[in-house]
C-alpha cells in the first residue's frame, strides 16, 4: 500500500503539530512547483515531468516507490551523471565535490542546477519524514 505525504504524512504531522505540518507542506509545494520554464537555452519548456522524475528518483533511492508512477520516465529523463549526482548529494552529501557538480548538465545554468539541489534535498527530507511518521 502506498504511504504518501499527501495522503498520510501530512495528515499525521498536522494532527501532531498543526503549524509545522502546514509549513512543511507549503515548503515542499513551493520547491516542487518552482520553474522558470527554461532548460539550458530553451524557453517555454514544461519542466513538470523532469521535476517529478527527480523527486520520485530520490524517493526511490530511499526505498519509496509509487505504483501509479512509470519509473521508465526516470531512465528516459535522467542521464547517468545526473543520477550519480543525485545519489551522492542525497545519500553522501559530505562526498559532494565541485567536480561532481560540474559533471552533470554542463550546458545548463547554475540556477537550474541549484533548483535540482533544492528538489533533491526537499524530496530527501520528505522521504525521511515519511519513514519517521
Amino acid at each position: 500500500q502506498d504511504y504518501t505525504w499527501e495522503d498520510h504524512g501530512y495528515s499525521l504531522i498536522n494532527r501532531l503539530y498543526p503549524e509545522v505540518g502546514q509549513l512543511l507542506d507549503e515548503k515542499f509545494q513551493v520547491v516542487y512547483n518552482l520553474t522558470y520554464h527554461t532548460m539550458a537555452t530553451l524557453r517555454g519548456v514544461d519542466t513538470s515531468v523532469l521535476r517529478r522524475a527527480i523527486w520520485n528518483y530520490v524517493h526511490c533511492v530511499f526505498g519509496i516507490r509509487y505504483d501509479d508512477y512509470d519509473y521508465g520516465e526516470v531512465n528516459q529523463l535522467l542521464e547517468r551523471s545526473l543520477k550519480v549526482y543525485i545519489k551522492t548529494v542525497a545519500c553522501y552529501p559530505e562526498k559532494t565535490t565541485r567536480r561532481t557538480y560540474t559533471q552533470f548538465w554542463r550546458h545548463f545554468k547554475h540556477s537550474e542546477k541549484v533548483h535540482v539541489n533544492l528538489l533533491l534535498l526537499e524530496a530527501r527530507m520528505q522521504a525521511a519524514l515519511l519513514y519517521a511518521l
